[in-house]
């Protein structure tokens, strides 16, 4: 599958993602696919298991913003905040495709925290 194929299921699954349509979101997905959470420790094996346990999560995002998207080839990365309630989820995702689909996704999730003042000097805020 070429690049801007790829790159079209990407932006579906993220908006799809977004406006809770569990399944379209889960399209992008080759039934054996495998999702880590490193934080956690937890492994997600196929499809099915993954839609199950987003479709269950007790606290349904409020908002969803892409930052960026970037990626070639099979390999993808995309820098998404997620909100809930009043809490932000900044959060990367890193896909690798097999034939068009993700067969493997790696997700990182951090919560926000307040700039340190020493490097104040060198720095200038995100969000005046």
């Amino acid at each position: 599958m070429e690049t801007h194929a790829i790159r079209e299921a990407i932006d579906r699954h993220w908006a799809a993602s977004a406006a809770g349509n569990q399944h379209a979101e889960h399209e992008i997905y080759h039934d054996d696919a495998v999702c880590e959470y490193p934080q956690s420790g937890e492994i997600i094996r196929g499809r099915h298991n993954l839609q199950a346990l987003r479709s269950h999560h007790p606290g349904k995002p409020a908002g969803f913003a892409i930052r960026r998207i970037v990626g070639d080839g099979n390999l993808w990365v995309t820098e998404y905040t997620i909100q809930y309630g009043d809490k932000s989820a900044y959060t990367v995702s890193i896909m690798q495709f097999r034939d068009g689909k993700v067969s493997h996704e790696t997700q990182y999730f951090a919560d926000p925290f307040a700039a340190p003042a020493w490097r104040a000097q060198w720095v200038e805020p995100a969000h005046p």
